[in-house]
């Protein structure tokens, strides 16, 4: 082996340069594309509750604000992390668009 090869020393391997806003920018819009999932979800199955007609008028009623109010925080989320719907929309590929 040529007395070179040895002298050949890779970069600090191990080390990785990572901005911490990046990161806490990138975990909050995951984990608000999962809540955003999430809510769409329950968002669904309440409405096809109601058009069971299995829920009474009082639980239509605080179902209605519950979903209202979780929209409100998200927005305000979306707000304080700078992100637009758009942002927690997630391409899979052939699957299409998760939301």
């Amino acid at each position: 082996m040529p007395q070179s090869d040895l002298k050949h020393q890779p970069p600090q391997s191990g080390r990785i340069n990572l901005d911490p806003e990046g990161a806490e920018q990138g975990l909050a819009q995951l984990v608000l594309t999962v809540i955003e999932l999430l809510r769409q979800l329950v968002e669904r199955h309440a409405i096809r509750r109601v058009d069971g007609g299995t829920l009474t008028e009082e639980e239509i009623e605080n179902l209605g604000v519950a979903l209202m109010n979780l929209e409100i925080k998200m927005d305000e989320l979306k707000d304080i992390f700078d992100l637009k719907d758009e942002d927690l929309n997630i391409d899979l590929g052939p699957l299409g668009n998760l939301l």
